[in-house]
């Protein structure tokens, strides 16, 4: 049995001997920019009612490593006598605006007192960006233009956290979570509400904005969502959303979020008691991956204390298609620590991506890869998740531990890395997650890990043999992004999906 491996991690916002703790992080990548932009709270203590402010680092990717800016607070993020809670960033690739969303709660209210009360203090606010998040705009809020009268159903309502996302369409999505008032006066007080997840939407390029049904049920509270293209043709909104009832719950929409169909619980993926936010990413099944853009940043000629080089990343990129499959043991057994400089984080190898010739008539499926806490008792030990088939809530296949240890909130990030100039890109992931050595509210780490090291770090439970011979395309396997384990039994649609591919890569 080998050792666990873990990627290696750059500590981002670390919790002041003053108590100022930062907490709920927020993750977006600008691909035309290289560039990593990294939010979350200010708070006086860690408790919600003690937020205060949002802020914000950026990242420059560099091909062998991220070099970070100093903190920076978002000083037009705040709406007078508010606290500001809840970062919810999301790009328009059309426009080049960048919105960052975020709720406004008036004083030190807490969320308890307004679900007791019913009396919502509670508003939807956003900040934006023309620069890549260099300059920020004036506050708007939204709260009466948006919500309307329906915020007297509400006891309050919160978004995301972490990244939204935007429809092929253009369509900008926010995801958003709300409790409804189901009985308003009972002996004197509100008596029952129920947690349903939903999103904002905007069709024009964020000039207007509204919002759409939200989950039937069962209760959704914080929420993620992703845009899921499937072979056929077809695609689905698929929202993943923190749920208290021990598990995570899914749910579709066929119309790009104006309408959810009835939620399902996905009993591969626990929650703790009461639950806890996790992040899911779609990207697509690398068969079609494009040709490298050849647009890559080179690092500065001086030296600062933001950036050191953190490895001999191209030399480590000398993978061929037959060792693609393997990971020396070395690797495999080396758990990687905290990055020495906290300005720099390293950016793991990677072989290169695999082979894109898949017939004309195979559409590029979304897979989708989720992050969560995986123990079911406590906030604790990071995983991800991979899903080739997010439809069928039997498909999650994990996880792999990113971090061992007290760990609760995390936003991923979708990126293509570069293993040389002309080369194809390879897929990888950027992880933001809250976590610490004592507790989870510790410190708030930056992660970058390859698709490939989320395929071989999957638990092997049950070794695929074929014809007692174990995993003869192996090579082809994981290539495709697939890997020799789990369960062939329970998850027919992952074990089809990936004979198909491993076919697919034997035949090409």
């Amino acid at each position: 049995m080998r050792s666990p491996y873990f990627p290696a991690r750059s500590v981002l916002f670390r919790k002041e001997p003053n108590g100022v703790t930062y907490r709920v992080p927020a993750l977006l990548y600008l691909s035309h920019s290289r560039s990593f932009l990294a939010f979350c709270e200010e708070r006086l203590s860690p408790s919600d009612s003690q937020a205060h402010l949002l802020v914000m680092r950026k990242g420059t990717f560099y091909r062998n490593y991220v070099e970070w800016d100093d903190i920076c607070v978002l000083g037009t993020a705040f709406l007078p006598g508010h606290r500001s809670m809840n970062p919810c960033p999301v790009y328009d690739e059309f426009t080049g605006t960048l919105f960052l969303f975020f709720i406004a709660v008036l004083g030190h209210t807490s969320e308890s007192y307004q679900l007791v009360t019913g009396k919502n203090v509670t508003r939807l606010c956003y900040i934006s960006s023309t620069d890549g998040g260099d300059t920020w705009s004036p506050i708007t809020d939204l709260t009466k233009r948006v919500i309307g009268d329906t915020i007297k159903e509400w006891a309050t309502f919160a978004l995301g956290p972490g990244h939204g996302i935007q429809l092929k369409s253009g369509r900008l999505l926010v995801p958003a979570y709300t409790y409804h008032i189901d009985c308003k006066e009972c002996f004197g007080q509100l008596c029952q509400t129920t947690p349903h997840a939903f999103c904002f939407h905007s069709d024009t390029h964020g000039r207007t904005w509204c919002f759409g049904e939200a989950v039937p049920g069962p209760q959704t509270v914080e929420c993620q969502m992703v845009s899921v293209d499937e072979e056929d043709g077809t695609n689905v909104l698929y929202c993943n959303a923190r749920s208290p009832l021990g598990y995570r719950v899914q749910a579709l929409s066929l119309d790009d979020g104006a309408v959810f169909q009835e939620g399902q619980l996905v009993q591969r993926l626990v929650e703790p008691r009461n639950g806890c936010h996790g992040s899911i990413v779609g990207f697509p099944a690398p068969l079609h991956l494009h040709q490298s853009r050849n647009s890559h940043l080179e690092p500065p000629a001086h030296s600062s204390r933001h950036w050191t080089p953190c490895m001999a990343f191209h030399d480590r990129l000398a993978f061929t298609r037959s060792a693609a499959s393997t990971v020396s043991t070395s690797s495999r057994s080396s758990s990687i620590a905290a990055s020495p400089n906290p300005n720099v984080t390293p950016v793991p190898p990677s072989p290169l991506s695999p082979r894109h010739n898949a017939p004309p008539d195979f559409l590029t499926p979304t897979w989708v890869l989720y992050s969560h806490p995986t123990l079911s008792t406590a906030r604790k030990d990071l995983g991800v998740f991979l899903s080739l088939f997010p439809r069928d809530p039997d498909s999650w296949r994990g996880p792999w531990v990113i971090y061992e240890g007290p760990s609760a909130y995390s936003d991923l990030a979708y990126l293509e890395l570069s293993p040389s100039p002309g080369a194809p890109p390879a897929v990888a992931f950027a992880c933001l997650f809250e976590c610490g050595a004592t507790t989870a509210y510790d410190e708030i780490c930056f992660s970058i890990f390859t698709l490939y090291e989320v395929i071989d770090n999957l638990p092997q439970d049950v070794e695929l043999g074929m014809n007692g011979e174990g995993c003869k395309r192996q090579n082809q396997v994981s290539e495709a992004g697939l890997s020799c384990s789990g369960d062939a039994q329970s998850a027919p649609a992952f074990q089809q999906g990936r004979k198909k591919l491993t076919e697919m890569c034997s035949a090409s």
